[in-house]
């Protein structure tokens, strides 16, 4: 704010010098007497006067007062009343009157000082105030006090031609004068605080409005202070006008309370993780007029919108915004209506320009297909075409080549139907799922000795992402960080397909060899194994499409077609992401890394299957086709090899019988520590009952 009122002070025109180097330009009426001291003291000098007052009769001395009292009235000096005041302090100045005067009238004299008082500090607030530096409030303020003045100098004038008609005493001068006492008073109290202060915009409006409510008990004091809220707010007004009805800020003096940051453009929101533009392209800054603080954000979110409007090349224009300028006025508050009338319209047109010209719901209805699959026979041909490529190292894996593979996938299945998927693109990470998590904000609770850890070299199955194109002003609502979002739940599931495949593929050979009847070898216990894993990979996508990502998915999709503005819109659809992450244990590192484990568990599985399933052969032949070499031998040699080759057979079936003990074992140990888990976070996060009915069974067996 500090920064933004110097820069606008710095741009503004300076006052012309003749405008201060020449005292009786600026409403200095008395004499400046430059003294010898250090203090240099303005004192004016008496206007040459031999004799003093007091050698002149009781009703003379009367007429000379009054006379020099109506002079004071306006801020010149008379014969016997001098005016004296500080040099750099415009605040001090004190009337002093002859020593000789008649004592009542020098109590009458100085009774009305605070008004000749009044008047200078008003007459001088007016002079410095109307200067460019000062802002549009002051200069508004200023001319509401110089149209005030300009009635009491007719009011004194007045006065002076009563005086002139010897109609008018000090007794009669006292009397006009005590209705603009606290009138000029309660001004002048204001404008000390004002230039002490050095207040600009709305902290000059604000003290205003306290100053009228601590005169509350005064009608007159707070009707004037009133009328001057009205005609000082104006200029301020103005600028509002501009904001809430054409989305601009017209502020040349750095006084709004909405500030600009132009160094975030809109293009940002496609590759900013934090989405600032939106939030921070235009945002709130300190001294919020009082009466508009109530509806500031109404006020920020209106601009807001005719913006966005205005950069799609939308032209709007608020109704009626020619026949509803904004006024304040004491209790009259018709701005709040206008203000909250522009809102409406700004958010209805803008809603409605996002739903019907740029497709807002057809839009995530695209992303929905691809990145949370919810038609994935495009991913099945893709992981069919694309197995070699994304079998390799990071440094080794063509993004070029992928994009192509994915473009024919595109084109080959009912994704071509699709007029957004040419809006699909590829990406390799660097990282996997879960070290990626580690080093986003979103899981700052994961501990540093983290068990689960990178490993040395990860392949395209592990980093393989989807990313989506999305142009403004869609990128409001889907913004860099939402279709992060979207990104690592995509990268869960695609982990999870393949894990299935590659269990799918291990099923197939177990299936193979079923003609082979490997009864009482390791095939049985493997193929057991093999279908529990697929039970558990398939109930986890069951419990990650169909209980979180569709039922997520509806809810929000009723609420987008019931908000009203496009901030509820962001808010519904940033709350979905959110929801479906946590329920999709992305954001419970615990849970995480032992699903993790289990995955990693089953895929290490299916690569030992083939070496299995080959030994359970060939001990399945060794028992069933003794060597036809030992029939021409002797029965006691016979008798020997046969022992020797059971024994061969014995001791591979008992290796290839262990490994697939050891990966039971270690299968069913993560199961039930998985249980213990879901268990003990069940209470505090519900839909985790879910998960342990699909993957364990917890909710049956109990």
């Amino acid at each position: 704010m500090a920064d933004s009122a110097t820069a606008a002070t710095a741009a503004a025109p300076s006052t012309p010098r003749w405008n201060v180097e020449r005292p009786f330009l600026t409403g200095r009426f008395h004499q400046e007497a430059k003294g010898n001291s250090r203090l240099a003291l303005d004192s004016l000098s008496s206007g040459g006067s031999d004799r003093a007052i007091g050698c002149y009769e009781a009703a003379v001395q009367e007429l000379v007062v009054l006379d020099d009292l109506l002079s004071a009235l306006v801020g010149v000096e008379g014969r016997y009343i001098s005016i004296t005041r500080v040099r750099g302090k415009e605040d001090a100045i004190s009337f002093h009157v002859d020593a000789s005067m008649d004592l009542s009238l020098q109590e009458m004299a100085k009774r009305i000082f605070p008004l000749c008082q009044s008047f200078i500090l008003i007459s001088h607030f007016v002079e410095s105030r109307s200067q460019f530096k000062n802002g549009l409030v002051n200069h508004a303020f200023a001319a509401a006090l110089r149209e005030l003045l300009l009635g009491y100098e007719a009011k004194v004038a007045q006065l002076e031609h009563q005086f002139r008609l010897g109609r008018l005493s000090i007794q009669g001068l006292w009397f006009y004068c005590q209705p603009m006492m606290g009138s000029m008073q309660a001004l002048s109290v204001v404008i000390q605080k004002v230039s002490s202060n050095n207040f600009v915009g709305s902290a000059v409006l604000n003290l205003l409005q306290s100053q009228a409510k601590i005169m509350a008990g005064d009608n007159v004091v707070r009707s004037l202070l009133e009328k001057m809220i009205q005609q000082a707010s104006n200029a301020y007004l103005s600028i509002l006008e501009r904001w809430v009805y054409e989305g601009v800020i017209d502020d040349p003096y750095g006084e709004f309370f909405i500030v600009e940051n132009k160094s975030l453009k809109k293009e940002s929101l496609t590759q900013d993780d934090d989405a600032k533009f939106w939030s921070e392209r235009y945002s709130l800054k300190d001294g919020i007029p009082s009466f508009l603080a109530n509806i500031a954000e109404t006020i920020l979110t209106t601009g807001k919108y005719l913006n966005v409007m205005r950069e799609c090349g939308h032209h709007v224009q608020v109704p009626g915004s020619d026949n509803a300028k904004l006024m304040s006025s004491g209790s009259n508050h018709h701005y709040l209506e206008c203000i909250r009338a522009a809102y409406d319209f700004a958010s209805g047109e803008l809603l409605n320009l996002v739903r019907e010209k740029y497709d807002l719901m057809g839009k995530l209805r695209s992303m929905k297909h691809y990145l949370l699959l919810d038609q994935g026979d495009f991913l099945v041909h893709f992981m069919d075409i694309a197995r070699d490529e994304l079998s390799k190292k990071l440094d080794e894996i063509s993004v070029e080549k992928l994009q192509s593979l994915l473009d024919l996938a595109l084109r080959t299945t009912a994704a071509a139907a699709d007029p957004c998927h040419e809006d699909l693109t590829c990406c390799v990470e660097r990282s996997s799922l879960l070290k990626r998590l580690e080093d986003m904000e979103l899981n700052r609770t994961i501990p540093d000795d983290s068990e689960f850890e990178e490993p040395l070299s990860i392949t395209g199955l592990e980093t393989f992402c989807l990313s989506y194109k999305v142009r403004w002003p869609l990128s409001i609502v889907i913004s860099r960080k939402a279709l992060m979002k979207y990104q690592l739940i995509f990268r869960f599931l695609f982990r999870c397909k393949h894990v299935e495949r590659q269990l799918c593929g291990a099923w197939q050979v177990h299936q193979g060899v079923r003609a082979l009847n490997p009864g009482g070898t390791a095939i049985s216990r493997s193929s057991l194994l093999c279908r529990s894993m697929l039970k558990f990979i398939n109930s986890l996508l069951h419990y990650l499409t169909f209980e979180v990502l569709e039922p997520n998915w509806h809810v929000m999709h009723n609420r987008l077609q019931t908000a009203k503005s496009i901030d509820e819109v962001i808010q519904h659809h940033d709350y979905f992401l959110e929801k479906c992450l946590r329920e999709c244990l992305l954001l419970l590192p615990g849970l995480l890394k032992k699903v993790e484990k289990l995955m990693l568990l089953c895929v290490q599985y299916a690569a030992a299957t083939q070496w299995l399933i080959s030994s359970s052969i060939d001990i399945t032949q060794l028992q069933e086709k003794p060597d036809n070499s030992l029939r021409s031998e002797d029965p006691k040699s016979r008798k020997s090899a046969t022992q020797a080759q059971a024994s061969r057979s014995m001791t591979k079936n008992a290796a290839v019988t262990n490994s697939v003990l050891k990966f039971e074992k270690e299968f069913n140990a993560e199961i039930q520590s998985l249980g213990t888990i879901l268990s003990s976070h069940s209470q505090a996060e519900p839909y985790l009952t879910h998960l342990a009915q699909w993957i364990l069974g917890v909710g049956k067996n109990q």
